[in-house]
């Protein structure tokens, strides 16, 4: 992506390294402000839906982050999974429930709000300090590694290979726990049904 970029707008000479396209560099910035800004009008909306439409704006605004990074795949697999897969089981199950609206007397107090922006503050703390820390020795990669890597086994074995072998466990239950939500959401979706028909009768 880089050398695209590069190639979309050339230089007359050689940048030094470490420098990027400001092409790219606006681009980063720019989708990164839209994944913070659709993530907190996610949290703050107080209809379902409209939630779940920020989110999406989130995992796409994040997948654009990542094919940036030159993480063509994971990117498409951003939009596959979870801007296509699992935000369509979240839009189900929130118009099986008949969430569609908000509600007054919403649990997001202000005392939450207050919480929930000191755990912000927080985490970003954490984040701030763990990017000056230098990074041990034993967990940082050779130069060059990752391409290596790419070039002799292809961009999928490196996700596949871990994902299939050692942590195969947690993929299967992950998907387990998430069919056990859809049928949760209809069982209750189902007893609301009867409850309003015999109300009905």
């Amino acid at each position: 992506m880089v050398h695209f970029l590069q190639a979309v707008a050339p230089v007359s000479t050689e940048m030094p390294h470490g420098t990027l396209p400001l092409a790219y560099t606006f681009h980063f910035y720019l989708f990164g402000l839209i994944a913070v800004a659709s993530a907190l009008l996610f949290v703050t909306r107080k209809s379902p839906v409209a939630a779940v439409l920020w989110l999406v704006n989130t995992m796409f605004s994040l997948a654009a982050l990542y094919v940036l990074l030159d993480a063509q795949f994971i990117g498409a697999i951003q939009v596959l999974v979870y801007a296509g897969a699992i935000m369509v089981v979240f839009l189900f199950v929130i118009m099986l429930l008949n969430l569609g609206r908000g509600v007054g007397g919403d649990i997001r107090a202000i005392g939450w709000k207050v919480v929930a922006g000191a755990v912000g503050i927080a985490i970003l703390a954490q984040i701030f300090a763990l990017t000056k820390a230098k990074t041990p020795l034993a967990l940082t990669l050779p130069p060059g590694f990752a391409a290596r890597q790419i070039d002799e086994t292809g961009a999928l074995a490196p996700i596949a290979a871990p994902l299939f072998n050692e942590y195969l466990l947690a993929f299967e239950v992950t998907s387990v726990l998430l069919l056990a939500a859809v049928v949760g959401a209809v069982v209750l979706g189902k007893q609301r049904t009867d409850a309003e028909g015999q109300n009905v009768s």
